[in-house]
Formats: structure tokens, C-alpha cells, sequence
């Protein structure tokens, strides 16, 4: 890797010379009061001193991939750039470098059950820029996980690439956070990464995504951006999960509380940067900050943080030019429904509160109006004019079809996009009918066909594995046949009943396809 590429981050052609690093890691040690691992070599010392510049101020809400359903899309505010934050991306297990959603998903487990690739897709036709954040509270962290630099930047890189992604969010807790040797290795992976990136002619901005109390960062959580910050990482900021405190705030608000940490957060990273001299905005910290309340009901029962809660933190925000507003989470977005009744336990669909016709995404995002770094857009082709015709031997889904009937949770391909039914459906209703609002039609719109996307194939077995299916015949549950090769097998007693309708109409017909074989 070639240290004389130009930069193109927010501090260009700055780096931080090993000299200075190894002056200042008394002063940090110092600061944080606990061992900080330290690359013996880190970058070439630069000509110009290190210097941090204000980027944009934006908002970006949390969505959490594994827990939405592939109907649900992010609440975007219309007022404000849509900027979403997926997560969380972790080692699929504790002894594995390979990416995965929450260990649940591989990357390809997520393009095929999720359709997590066409729904980003869609999210750009929206004109939303993706981040996708690493690590979260529970599971390991890829840095923690991966045993060398090389290894760990190969496994953040095929995530970055697979979505195209500009914005990586890097949210240490917990264990991953008390690991230094990982920091070390998160730390010179990312500065790698960024090189690269430059190098090839593109961008990768980073922020690091911590845990807070009201009187600022752990000793953990300021060694983990000194060590960013020192093995060269251009860091765009520090964001601080102003939540779940689990201590008494003294009769506080969650915003005083959330205040109070940010004012406390400030100080320290004045300090830290100082001490790397390096040379802060105008703004001072304010401009590298960044803070991520939850919304509503909190992990902690006595914690809630309100509509009022919100507005006064934005207003704070302004007041100070904070860089980065963000929340937990945009699936949570919407006020719980009459079936939730214990408002006190968390819930990953409703926030707790009674938000009435406000979400907390618009009120966060009052005057956030930039975007972390420009993204790529999306390219796909419009589906109103003209009209797409759709191919069965290309589409990934089948293509929808009128007088068919489709049970809930099917996928369909129509006029270039992929729609999932909401509720069973005689397909008396085409997927695009604009006449329809969201609660009148059975569809979702999940996302454009994808040029990467394989044709829909039904699953085949050898002939004579099974007996050749008989509208003459009778059968019961458990009763295996076949149909052009695809085998079905019977869910209660049936006759005359066409397999193929089970392969759309999972609720009502006889017939379930066999898988697995």
C-alpha cells in the first residue's frame, strides 16, 4: 500500500507522523488512564499538521436489518435527507472473520431472505444515502473476531463493496470495546481501507459510535478513538449513545442527561485532540460529535426519553453546530399499538410513547440537512414510463398475474420491480395501482429487478422419485407427488386440487413445495 496517494477525506495530506503519535501517548495514557496498544510504525510522517474540518451536519437514523420484515422500509423524513444507517454487521461467531447480519444472515443469506441489496436499492431511488454500522451491544465485532489486519479489512471491505457504501459506522461496546489489541486492529484496518479507497479515486468516511455517561466517555471509549486517530484514520466523529444510563439523574430529563454527557464528551475530545495535536474547527469538538438517543422507552425502565426529550436535545444540537444526529431506532418510529399493553418493556417496533402524528426522525432531524458523505445514487430505470415488460425467463420473482392468488409474504416481479403481499390476495389488485394508499393495497414495493438478479426456478427432483401427480386421484396429508418435475407434498386430504397453485397460494391450496431435496 502506497502512502503517497492524495487524499481526498476531510483532513487532506495530513497524517499524524510516528514521532508525534509516540509524544502523545503519555498525555492520552494520562487521559484515559489505561494501556493503549500502539503500532510501532504507522504512517509516513506528512509535510502539513494534522487538522480537523468541519463536515456536513446531518441526521441518520438506525435501522435494524434483522428485525424488519422485508415489507418494512425505513420512515424517512421528507423535510430532511434521507440518510439511513443499517446494522448491525458482526463476525457470524466468536471464532469467525466472515460478515454477517447480526449472525443470523450472511451477506448472500440477506440478498436472498431479506432481499436486503434490492431494498437498498430502492432506498437510493429515494434518494437516501446508506451507511451500514459495525458491531452494536451484542455479538462480536469483526476486529475482535479477525486475528490479522490484512484479514479484518478484507471482511469490512466486502460488506462496504457489496452495498456500495461511502459511510461506515463503527459502534464498539461492551467486550469489543475492552479488547485493545482489536482497537489496534480496527484502527490500522479502517486507515488502510481509507487509503485504498483514495487511492482508487473514492471516499470512506468513518465515525465511531460509543457508549456514554453523563460525565462523558469510559477510559475505553477514549483509548478506542486515540487509537483511530493515531494510526491515521481520518475520522469524521465520534458519536455517543446518549441512552440507557442505569443511573440516578438526580430528577434530570433525559435531554439534561443526554446534555450533560455531550457537554462532558466535548471536554475530553478537546483534550484527546490536543493532545495528537490536532487542530480542531472553529466549532471546536461540537463539529466531530455526534449523539444517538433512544426514542421512547429506554433498556432501563426508568428511562424514557420523549417528544419534548427530542426537541430539546435538537435545539442543544443547533445551538453548539454538532455534526451528527441519529436515533434508535427508525423501526421504532411509530406509537404502540392497543395490543402492546406493557409500554415498559422495549419493543423493536414501537417506540413507548405517544407520539401522535410526530415522529421523533423529524423532530431529531430539524436543521440536519447535509449527508455524511455523498453516496452513490441509484441507477435503476424508472418503472412508470415507459412501460418495463417483464421477462419469466430473467425475473428473480414470478411475475404477477391477474385472477392468480397470492398468500402473505409472497414475492412478485411486476413492470421492473419486486412487490411482497401484506395479506392473502385473489391478484385483483396490480402491485402499482397508484390509486391506492398504502392501507388499501395488498402490496409493498420492495425494490427494482437487480441486474445481478438469477431467474426464479422451481426446485426439480430426478423422475420417478415420486409418483406423477393425478386429478383422478386421492390423497392424503403427507402424500408426496410430482408436477413437471417439482415435487409437492400434501398438507390434508385432497383431490383434483392443481399442485402449482400451492406455489403462490401457500394458505389455501393442499399442496406445499418440497425443499431440501
Amino acid at each position: 500500500m502506497s502512502t503517497s496517494s492524495v487524499k481526498s477525506g476531510r483532513h487532506p495530506g495530513k497524517r499524524l507522523s510516528p514521532w508525534r503519535v509516540s509524544a502523545a501517548v503519555i498525555t492520552v495514557l494520562a487521559l484515559v488512564g489505561v494501556a493503549v496498544v500502539v503500532p510501532y510504525v504507522l504512517r509516513e510522517e506528512a509535510s502539513a499538521e494534522p487538522s480537523a474540518v468541519t463536515g456536513p451536519r446531518w441526521f441518520g437514523g438506525y435501522f435494524d436489518v434483522t428485525s424488519a420484515k422485508v415489507s418494512d422500509m425505513p420512515t424517512l423524513d421528507k423535510d430532511a435527507p434521507a440518510n439511513i444507517v443499517l446494522s448491525f454487521i458482526v463476525a457470524e461467531a466468536e471464532d469467525s472473520c466472515e460478515p454477517s447480519w447480526g449472525t443470523f444472515y450472511s451477506l448472500e443469506e440477506a440478498g436472498t431472505d431479506l432481499d436486503l441489496d434490492r431494498r437498498i436499492a430502492r432506498m437510493r431511488q429515494e434518494d437516501a444515502e446508506v451507511a451500514v454500522s459495525f458491531g452494536g451491544a451484542l455479538n462480536t465485532e469483526l476486529a475482535v473476531a479477525c486475528t490479522d489486519v490484512e484479514s479484518l479489512s478484507e471482511a469490512y471491505a466486502a460488506v462496504l463493496d457489496r452495498y456500495d457504501i461511502t459511510t461506515m459506522d463503527l459502534d464498539i461496546e461492551a467486550g469489543n470495546l475492552a479488547d485493545s489489541a482489536a482497537g489496534s486492529r480496527r484502527a490500522l484496518a479502517v486507515a488502510q481501507l481509507q487509503e485504498e479507497r483514495w487511492a482508487d479515486g473514492g471516499d470512506l468516511d468513518v465515525w465511531i459510535t460509543l457508549p456514554v455517561a453523563t460525565d462523558g466517555l469510559t477510559t475505553q471509549g477514549i483509548a478506542a478513538v486515540q487509537q483511530l486517530l493515531a494510526a491515521g484514520v481520518d475520522l469524521g466523529g465520534v458519536n455517543v449513545m446518549t441512552m440507557d444510563y442505569n443511573t440516578d439523574l438526580g430528577g434530570a430529563t433525559m435531554a439534561e442527561a443526554s446534555i450533560s454527557a455531550l457537554e462532558a464528551t466535548s471536554e475530553q475530545l478537546t483534550r484527546l485532540y490536543t493532545a495528537l495535536d490536532i487542530d480542531l474547527p472553529s466549532e471546536g469538538a461540537w463539529a466531530v460529535m455526534g449523539a444517538t438517543p433512544m426514542i421512547g422507552q429506554n433498556d432501563v425502565e426508568s428511562e424514557v426519553f420523549t417528544l419534548k426529550d427530542a426537541k430539546a436535545l435538537n435545539a442543544f444540537a443547533e445551538s453548539t453546530s454538532l455534526a451528527r444526529m441519529s436515533m434508535w431506532s427508525l423501526n421504532r418510529d411509530r406509537t404502540c399499538g392497543p395490543n402492546y399493553p406493557n409500554l415498559t418493556v422495549v419493543s423493536n417496533g414501537c417506540s413507548g410513547v405517544d407520539q401522535g402524528d410526530e415522529t421523533f426522525a423529524q423532530v431529531l432531524a430539524a436543521g440536519f440537512d447535509g449527508r455524511p458523505d455523498p453516496g452513490p445514487t441509484a441507477s435503476a430505470t424508472p418503472t412508470s414510463t415507459p412501460v418495463i415488460k417483464d421477462d419469466p425467463d430473467t425475473s428473480p420473482y414470478p411475475i404477477w398475474s391477474e385472477g392468480v392468488s397470492y398468500s402473505a409474504g409472497v414475492r412478485i416481479v411486476w413492470q421492473g420491480n419486486v412487490y411482497v403481499s401484506k395479506w392473502w390476495t385473489n391478484g385483483d389488485i396490480e402491485p402499482n395501482d397508484p390509486s391506492l394508499s398504502a392501507d388499501q393495497t395488498p402490496w409493498t414495493l420492495v425494490g427494482p429487478v437487480l441486474a445481478v438478479d438469477a431467474p426464479w426456478t422451481l426446485p426439480t427432483v430426478a423422475p420417478g422419485t415420486y409418483p406423477e401427480w393425478s386429478p383422478a386421484a386421492v390423497y392424503v396429508t403427507g402424500d408426496r407427488v410430482l408436477l413437471n418435475g417439482t415435487p409437492f407434498e400434501a398438507q390434508w386430504w385432497t383431490q383434483g386440487d392443481d399442485p402449482a397453485i400451492g406455489i403462490l397460494d401457500h394458505d389455501r391450496s393442499p399442496w406445499e413445495i418440497v425443499t431440501g431435496e
